[in-house]
Parts: C-alpha cells; sequence; structure tokens
C-alpha cells in the first residue's frame, strides 16, 4: 500500500519522534511504500496568507505547496504522527492541512452544489497516531476535538468507505518505560 506519513514535533529527541521511527520501519517492514514528510524539519509554514485566504476558492495548492499535493494523491493510506496538544493537533499539523487540503487538492464545489465533493477517493486508510499528557476520561470530557478532526473532517475528502484507525497513548506524562514500549509495539504490530 502506498503510505504518507507525515509527522509532526519540533524535538527530534521526544518519544514521539521513536514512535514515529518505529511506525515508518514498521510500515517498510511490511512491505509498505512509503513517503514521509516531517512537517518540523522542513520548515512547513501553517500561516495561511492573505493572497492563500482571497484565493481560497480557486482550484489547487498554493505556489510552493505542490508536492504536499502531490503526496496527497499519490497515497492509499495516510498516516499522521503527532502529539495532542491543548486537544487538537499542533498548529503545523493544523496549518498543513489548512493550506494543502484545498479545493481542487482534497475537495471540489461544483457549480450549484450546496456542499463540498471529496476529491482524495484514492486514501482508503487513514490513521492516527497520537500521544496525549492527559488521561483518556480528561480527553473524553474535553470531547476529543483532534480525533474528531482526523475520523469526521479528514475522512470525509477520502474514499467514501475509507477508514480510520485511532492510535493514542493517553497519560503521557506519567508513563513508565514500560507503558511506552508497550505503545511502540501497538504501533508496529498495527501498522506492518
Amino acid at each position: 500500500m502506498k503510505t504518507l506519513v507525515v509527522y509532526c514535533h519540533p524535538n527530534p529527541d521526544s518519544f514521539l519522534a521513536a514512535v514515529n521511527d518505529r511506525a515508518v520501519a514498521a510500515l517498510r517492514d511490511g512491505g509498505h511504500e512509503v513517503r514521509l514528510r516531517d512537517l518540523y524539519a522542513e520548515g512547513f509554514d501553517p500561516a495561511m496568507s492573505a493572497d492563500e485566504r482571497k484565493a481560497h476558492r480557486e482550484p489547487g495548492a498554493p505556489a510552493g505547496l505542490e508536492g504536499y499535493a502531490e503526496d496527497l494523491h499519490w497515497c492509499e493510506h495516510l498516516v499522521l504522527v503527532y502529539p495532542t496538544w491543548w486537544s487538537g493537533q499542533p498548529a503545523v499539523l493544523k496549518g498543513w492541512m489548512d493550506r494543502v487540503w484545498v479545493r481542487g487538492v482534497a475537495w471540489e464545489m461544483p457549480a450549484g452544489a450546496n456542499r463540498v465533493h471529496a476529491r482524495l477517493k484514492n486514501v482508503r486508510r487513514v490513521t492516527a497516531v497520537t500521544t496525549h499528557g492527559s488521561t483518556k476520561r480528561i480527553n473524553a470530557l474535553e470531547g476529543e476535538a483532534g480525533k474528531r478532526t482526523v475520523t469526521r473532517s479528514l475522512r470525509a475528502l477520502c474514499h467514501p468507505l475509507a477508514r480510520t484507525k485511532w492510535l493514542a497513548m493517553y497519560d503521557l506524562d506519567r508513563a513508565g518505560a514500560d507503558a511506552r514500549e508497550k505503545f511502540l509495539d501497538r504501533v508496529a504490530r498495527t501498522l506492518r
């Protein structure tokens, strides 16, 4: 399966960096063709410019982001690896969504239509691999906005039968080495 991994964390020595490494290795070991995008290492600018916002209804990726759009059209499986901060995706990942998942790339609005039509029908699986400093209970009370973004909003722009998978490690701030290793193994088993 052609798999695009979008990794988003500023610290290359973080636990999430180890999670990303394990995820990519498992995918490759499983025979998947993998493209990796490290948004922080690439210096991805999450800020939508005024000109981009004005051109929001024009089809196509903004200048300089065509490669990111091509990756989305290439993949069959999208894997997002990121920490959950303030109940959602980090600003850099959210900016990637805002700037790359645009009209003509991820969706289309035909004349006379009252809702968008999905353009990423090649994407049949979406997997989020994330960590939370707080417990599952706290996240549930907060409404799990980040989970809804992936499993509802992004998924709606993919193949109509696309499946989503949520791999989350909760309570990371208090997790010991054993719990972290179990999560790494779970990620590898699931993605292989």
